[in-house]
């Protein structure tokens, strides 16, 4: 068994931002428990918004737009558990949450009360595949990892806003024609292409591909042949793909170093 600690070749602590689309929230909460059930201080939050978290999820949530105050409440709240989500502002009747600006994450980087701080840093509306608009995604430059995750159940389904979140996008920079079948080409677009899931990511920060949803076999199969497409592309800056799925126990089935 592989930990999601081993398979994103993760350090002594951080800031890890998760991109794309297809299981960010799922990962982010997955990666925290795991990281707080270690012993480790996680801060699990975002630069755009997201959904508040279930109790199972996250049992602790801090709705504040003061640093201090985060901090103060986290301090406390590490007495009797070791993972806190955070959050500026909620957006009512939605229940949505509104995250912090990168210069905030920093801010609570600098506090060294955490040992991990997980941002989801973009948003998918629910859709396995995306590519982001100019101003996307909202990656923290203190980031020490940024992850790009996929949803391998885009395979096959056509090019339209049903399954891709902004499918012109997609359509532009893999070349494929909307309502024509995604294959594994066009998830290698999107990974590879310099405005695909991992623009704006830090020059420094390591970059790792997560292909999600690789629980059924003729999935996985096809995630390995986006490796070796990956393989073939000269200077991606994508250090390791990882091939899962936050369904089951464990997330990591394999990893592959490129």
């Amino acid at each position: 068994m592989v930990s999601l600690r081993q398979g994103l070749a993760l350090g002594r602590r951080g800031v890890i931002s998760l991109v794309g689309a297809g299981g960010k929230t799922s990962l982010m909460f997955r990666l925290a428990h795991e990281l707080s059930a270690s012993g480790e201080t996680v801060l699990t939050t975002t630069t755009t918004k997201f959904l508040r978290p279930t109790t199972e999820q996250s049992p602790n949530l801090v709705i504040s737009n003061s640093p201090e105050e985060i901090l103060q409440k986290a301090q406390s709240i590490f007495q009797h558990s070791l993972h806190v989500s955070a959050a500026s502002k909620v957006l009512s009747p939605l229940d949505k949450l509104v995250g912090f600006p990168p210069e905030t994450i920093a801010v609570l980087l600098r506090s060294n009360i955490f040992h991990w701080i997980i941002v989801e840093a973009d948003g998918a509306a629910k859709r396995p595949l995306k590519a982001p608009a100019p101003h996307e995604p909202v990656i923290p430059q203190c980031s020490h990892q940024v992850i790009g995750v996929l949803g391998l159940s885009a395979l096959g389904r056509p090019l339209d806003e049903h399954t891709v979140f902004r499918s012109e996008l997609v359509s532009n920079l893999s070349g494929i024609e909307k309502g024509m079948d995604i294959v594994e080409e066009t998830l290698c677009a999107v990974l590879v292409h310099p405005r695909g899931i991992f623009q704006g990511a830090p020059i420094r920060a390591k970059k790792i591909a997560f292909l999600n949803q690789a629980d059924i076999q003729s999935k996985r199969h096809a995630a390995r042949s986006i490796v070796q497409m990956l393989r073939r592309q000269r200077d991606i800056g994508i250090s390791r793909v990882v091939i899962g799925s936050t369904r089951i126990d464990p997330v990591v089935l394999e990893y592959q170093d490129l």
